[in-house]
């Protein structure tokens, strides 16, 4: 269950400085846990991370703010700060991503505007130095139904998953999909172990013999991304 808070805050304390998410929350109104924003180590530089955002239509002014270090209340919106980061693409704009360089780990809170409100993502705690994100192509496709193949894959290093995200994709790197499970295991499409769907049209049906993608977050509590695999298959 997801609760939603509403806030409209104002505040006249001068102390608070005006790049913190606490000075943007005190002149509008808010709305908490409505972002779906994660994290994860990049392939290529350790410390690097890549925070990436399901940007809802409509969504405007994508902000990424950061704390200083770990040691801070992680629910403080005095504690972070904004960083002007422009989001690039990923599944050619479906997502958005954010690609930072930072040589100690923190707290990350993604926020955006949607008619008027501002919606803060839940507190992300980068882990790109002490657990770093595993990059794997290890998923299982049973394609033995035309069309429909099953998806399966282990944790990996990490055995902390609490919700797995999952995109089919065509070859020209378009999202056709995009679901959670808590379950290791989707089939395409079928929707009767998807706890949260971002598939905004009903998706095309596979064709055999075409190229497409799959890609699977393995997220934990904290909204840490702990594996990430990636493959090419045909149906």
């Amino acid at each position: 269950m997801v609760i939603i808070f509403f806030f409209s805050c104002k505040s006249d304390d001068d102390q608070v400085a005006d790049n913190t998410l606490a000075a943007l929350v005190a002149v509008n109104t808010i709305e908490i846990d409505n972002v779906i924003a994660c994290a994860s180590s990049s392939p290529d530089q350790q410390n690097e991370t890549i925070t990436y955002l399901y940007p809802r239509p409509g969504a405007t002014d994508i902000r990424y703010f950061e704390t200083s270090s770990l040691d801070v209340d992680k629910n403080d919106f005095t504690a972070y700060r904004s960083v002007a980061i422009t989001p690039t693409d990923f599944f050619n704009g479906y997502l958005k991503k954010f690609n930072r360089i930072s040589d100690n780990e923190k707290w990350v809170i993604i926020t955006f505007f949607e008619n008027g409100v501002l919606h803060i993502s839940n507190p992300i705690r980068l882990k790109h130095l002490t657990k770093p994100t595993e990059f794997s192509d290890q998923v299982t496709v049973d394609t033995g139904v035309a069309g429909m193949p099953i998806f399966s894959w282990n944790d990996g290093f990490f055995d902390d998953n609490k919700i797995y995200f999952q995109v089919v994709s065509d070859r020209n790197d378009e999202l056709l999909s995009g679901t959670y499970t808590f379950e290791r295991q989707f089939q395409y499409y079928k929707l009767d172990n998807v706890v949260l769907n971002i598939t905004r049209d009903t998706p095309p049906t596979l064709e055999v013999g075409e190229d497409y993608g799959y890609t699977l977050m393995g997220v934990s509590e904290d909204n840490w991304v702990n594996l990430l695999l990636q493959r090419q298959f045909q149906p």
